[in-house]
């Protein structure tokens, strides 16, 4: 699928890198401590704010705009889709079950068994935690699978495969394992020396809402990982489902 003419580098979206971008979708990579879109508590600058001017090319009247298909949370990085119309937005939204969604994350401690599947029902308080509960009243059912990697001075690389999208999810999930993501001033277990979280949206593989063509991306690894437990083997490529592939 042929990208079209982007605007000229005057309007280029400042602190996004864009991936892809075509008539009907635009592929992002966010990077840490940027909010996916704005709240009733925080007006802050987003993904979307600078993505819809991007796409406004500088004109304040123009009515093109892009609507936001999911969320990071504002301490993850990587990859973000966003729909240029309601209708693709719909479709994507709709289509949610069949994207691949795989995530790197460094968590404290070795887990065992070094692959699995985490599951239950998640719930938030009134105080914007979410937390685990047996109830399925009050909380959605949400799955997290994963693998190690790697581990090294104390601390596992996974490779996070979201099968469902609750708010918060992954770090809640390996938090309540016992092996917190690191960074994660929210939910993990004390003070934690790292500023940064280290979760990452490395790549994801959709349906492309007009051509049907599946697409797939990925990022580079976050140069934190690497610090925190050296070399990293690059085996992303082979879950990646065919396609075209933005690098």
């Amino acid at each position: 699928m042929p990208a079209i003419k982007r605007p000229s580098a005057k309007y280029q979206p400042k602190g996004l890198t864009v991936l892809h971008e075509d008539k009907d979708v635009i592929v992002v990579e966010k990077p840490c401590g940027l909010l996916t879109m704005g709240t009733d508590r925080d007006k802050t600058r987003t993904v979307h704010t600078i993505i819809n001017e991007y796409v406004r090319k500088g004109d304040p009247r123009s009515h093109n705009r892009v609507y936001i298909v999911h969320r990071l949370d504002r301490d993850t990085s990587g990859i973000l889709i966003l729909a240029k119309s309601e209708a693709a937005k719909i479709f994507l939204q709709g289509h949610w079950e069949e994207t691949d969604k795989r995530y790197l994350t460094i968590v404290h401690g070795l887990l065992t068994p070094k692959a699995g599947t985490i599951s239950s029902y998640l719930a938030e308080n009134s105080a914007f935690t979410v937390y685990s509960t047996p109830d399925p009243v009050l909380g959605k059912l949400s799955h997290t699978e994963y693998s190690v990697l790697k581990e090294s001075k104390g601390f596992s690389l996974l490779e996070i495969h979201l099968l469902t999208g609750r708010k918060h999810q992954i770090r809640v999930h390996l938090s309540g394992k016992g092996n917190p993501v690191v960074g994660d001033r929210k939910y993990g277990k004390g003070k934690d020396a790292c500023a940064t979280l280290a979760l990452h949206a490395r790549s994801i593989s959709f349906t492309h809402p007009v051509s049907g063509k599946r697409l797939s991306f990925e990022t580079a690894i976050p140069d934190l990982f690497t610090r925190l437990v050296g070399n990293i083997p690059d085996t992303f490529a082979a879950n990646l489902d065919d396609g075209t592939r933005g690098l």
